[in-house]
């Protein structure tokens, strides 16, 4: 009998004395061919007792996909980590953005009541107190571009939680600072100023974690959480207003503050992956913003703010000073607002994503504008014509537009979250707070004016229903040149995961030895036929 010579330099056989203990690992479909081929080799030549030990053709591949596990599951408990300290730190920061209604709501009935102050000079300080608000580019660029400590995005909550709870904390400690007007004012500055830094640092941390890690819709959930602290800051603020002095609910937010800044200063930025900024972030600041993908969306969203002149202080005025709702109505009617936003967030986030953004842009629009007449219903009274005590459609219905006009920034922010540049993620994300923010205020002093000009005072709301009218028709008047918003999203294109080189000769190899260990087996078979 002939029998093959087998040689040491086949690739599919080496010298046992050298193989390395950590390369005996072999698959479990090569281990049984090996096994199948050396019965067959062995059944054929009983004489021969083989030096050799047969090896898996493809053990440099299964050392590489063990390095690669682990390399995966070291990424992947990484990311975790990171995960768990952006829902810990952005959830916790939303939320509590969404509960500072609940220390407003005690301010405005302070102001109303106690300083006895008219509606005009009311919205005059609500909007006045706002102006930090508009600074928020220049915070933006600092977080882009000033790193404290190695991070550039939670120093910067810390520093803004910090002003907030100096700014609450005085007013509730020292009742000097809300008895007088200047004092006052200085006091919602601070906070104002805490609260837009802190704004800022959130906007571009979820923006740049979401980029980095290709998680679109992240702002969907920031918006459900502000949604939620709404809903209890509003639920709370109605009951404590009966029950306790203003005071207390100072200081009761201003504990809930510090709450969140140890949070905040117990996170790890690193554990987020994000890299550092190494572009300048004015120019190209300014270059996104030139853009006519971000420039159209953005100027018709804060147009279509600025253009209306909002009454808030003026029916906030009326419903308590003339109906006399009780301020947990006030306070309720909010509450249904906040669960209504956060119902549409979810709407929005599962379904209304996938339908054209010019065209639910619209229908919101058409919607706020429409919202804007039931205030017409309260005062004319005409609720009560149809059976409805002012009680239960205030609590149903006031906080609707309020609520429409919240909802209608969530696509622009997807939008511009989308189209952000790699690197000025703050500085357009604290552009577009800071462009709403003044097209706000503007609208504010819009309202004020208008308010003057029509002669609504406390002991005079007659012109009021003409005022709602006013702001129906200007809500109106966006929807001419609503081209400018685009028709759809834009979707981020994944990346096709290709095959490195490295695998792909690891492929070729594996494919040929196996081939060549099966043509192996054939040819003894057909050996052991003759």
């Amino acid at each position: 009998m002939i029998y093959p010579v087998i040689s040491t330099k086949n690739p599919i056989f080496f010298n046992s004395s050298k193989i390395p203990r950590n390369q005996e690992r072999c698959s479990k479909l090569s281990s049984f061919q090996s096994r199948s081929i050396f019965r067959s080799f062995h059944h054929q030549n009983p004489g021969i007792k083989p030096k050799t030990q047969f090896l898996n053709p493809v053990i440099g591949t299964n050392l590489g996909e063990v390095s690669v596990r682990k390399g995966k599951k070291k990424k992947e408990s990484l990311w975790q980590q990171g995960c768990q300290e952006m829902l810990g730190l952005c959830g916790l920061g939303y939320w509590v953005q969404g509960f500072r209604c609940f220390p407003w709501l005690a301010l405005n009935f302070h102001m109303a009541y106690n300083l006895n102050l008219n509606p005009s000079t009311l919205q005059l300080v609500q909007n006045s107190g706002n102006l930090p608000m508009v600074a928020k580019p220049l915070f933006g660029i600092l977080s882009d571009a000033l790193y404290i400590g190695g991070a550039h995005r939670i120093p910067y909550i810390c520093i803004g939680v910090l002003l907030q709870v100096l700014s609450w904390g005085q007013l509730a400690l020292f009742p000097v600072a809300g008895q007088a007007l200047p004092a006052l004012m200085a006091c919602v500055l601070l906070s104002n100023t805490g609260a837009a830094i802190t704004e800022v640092a959130k906007d571009a941390l979820i923006t740049e974690y979401g980029q980095k890690h290709r998680i679109t819709g992240l702002q969907s959930y920031a918006f459900m959480a502000l949604a939620a602290g709404g809903i209890l800051g509003n639920l709370l603020g109605g009951y404590f207003l009966v029950k306790l002095p203003p005071r207390m609910m100072f200081l009761v937010f201003s504990v809930l503050l510090s709450i969140q800044l140890v949070v905040s200063l117990s996170s790890n930025e690193e554990c987020l992956g994000l890299a550092r900024s190494l572009g300048p972030q004015l120019s190209d600041l300014m270059i996104a913003i030139s853009e006519d993908s971000i420039f159209r969306p953005l100027t018709w969203i804060v147009a279509s703010i600025a253009m209306v002149p909002i009454l808030s202080g003026s029916i906030f005025c009326y419903q308590t000073q003339c109906l006399h709702l009780n301020p947990s109505v006030i306070g309720m009617s909010r509450v249904i607002g906040q669960l209504i936003l956060l119902s549409l967030t979810v709407l929005y986030n599962r379904y209304w994503k996938q339908i054209p953004m010019r065209k639910l842009i619209g229908v919101v629009q058409i919607l706020y504008a429409s919202s804007l007449l039931l205030d017409l219903a309260l005062v004319r009274e005409i609720n009560l014509s149809i059976g409805i005590p002012n009680e239960v459609f205030a609590l149903c219905f006031s906080g609707l537009a309020e609520t429409l006009a919240q909802f209608k920034i969530l696509p622009f922010s997807v939008l511009l979250a989308t189209l952000c540049p790699r690197g000025c993620e703050g500085s357009l994300t604290s552009f577009l707070a800071s462009a709403l923010c003044l097209s706000s205020i503007v609208s504010g002093f819009w309202g004020v004016g208008l308010a003057a000009m029509l002669g609504i005072r406390s002991s005079d709301y007659s012109n009021l229903p003409v005022g709602i009218l006013i702001q129906f028709l200007a809500a109106l008047l966006p929807l001419g040149w609503i081209h400018h918003v685009p028709m759809s999203q834009p979707v981020e294109k994944k990346r096709k995961k290709g095959m490195s080189k490295r695998n792909r000769k690891t492929r070729r190899i594996g494919r040929v030895v196996v081939g060549s260990v099966f043509a192996y087996r054939r040819e003894r078979e057909s050996d052991a036929q003759k």
